[in-house]
């Protein structure tokens, strides 16, 4: 983050939020980090209802909790967690897969190769951000082929705190190994055969679930909010 006397120091309630996800990423604000709206707002030099509303777009998106009468926190998704909720997009994924399967036409094939060319490129780069959401949306767009908003919705907001859980217990090597199959899953869907789709797509989730990294060093929860940001 640029520091409080830059020029170009983030001065929206998005590009503050955006701001506060990179730090949350790159791991300089832990789980359970309390997000006080007073040091926020003088760190970024804007009024509370700015930060307020970068708060928002942060509990919308998964990446803090925002808790009545005792704050905002940076979300901490623990273990029991993350099985609840890769168990649950198994079964809606593999529904998924089947209605992808019988619905996807050459044009979307395409939008999906093009997704995958950008999540290669992300892969290359160091922001675990936006290589997290690129792998989350890829399953998304197959929300979007199949045309089921209900279904788009819930999925959205499991691939949402997914995306948050691997952003912070995924190594860089499994990321990769995510986005392989991925492509492995347009391969199997494009035969038409949706037992074989919904096979890879199994194996998939799993994948990413076996690899998630729960046992690492446990990290200072005590670290000074705008110390944080401004590292």
């Amino acid at each position: 983050m640029a520091k409080p006397d830059s020029e170009d120091k983030p001065g929206s309630s998005k590009e503050i939020a955006e701001d506060i996800a990179a730090a949350i990423a790159a791991r300089k604000l832990p789980p359970g980090t309390k997000l006080r709206e007073e040091a926020l707002s003088r760190l970024y030099s804007v009024s509370r209802t700015k930060i307020r509303a970068a708060l928002l777009i942060l509990s919308k998106d998964k990446l803090i909790d925002i808790i009545p009468d005792k704050g905002a926190f940076v979300s901490q998704p623990g273990e029991a967690e993350a099985r609840e909720i890769f168990a649950v997009r198994r079964i809606i994924e593999a529904a998924l897969a089947r209605e992808f399967v019988a619905t996807a036409r050459p044009a979307d094939y395409r939008k999906l190769e093009a997704h995958l060319k950008a999540e290669h490129a992300a892969l290359s780069g160091d922001d675990s951000q936006v290589r997290s959401r690129l792998l989350g949306d890829f399953h998304l767009l197959l929300a979007d082929v199949v045309g089921n908003q209900v279904l788009k919705d819930i999925l959205s907001e499991l691939v949402g705190r997914s995306s948050l859980i691997t952003m912070l217990y995924q190594s860089e090597r499994d990321a990769a190994c995510s986005s392989d199959e991925h492509v492995r899953f347009l391969k199997a869907a494009k035969t038409g055969d949706a037992d074989a789709a919904v096979q890879v797509m199994l194996e998939h989730l799993n994948h990413v679930e076996a690899a998630l990294q729960f046992d690492g060093p446990v990290e200072d929860r005590k670290k000074d909010l705008v110390a944080a940001l401004l590292a």
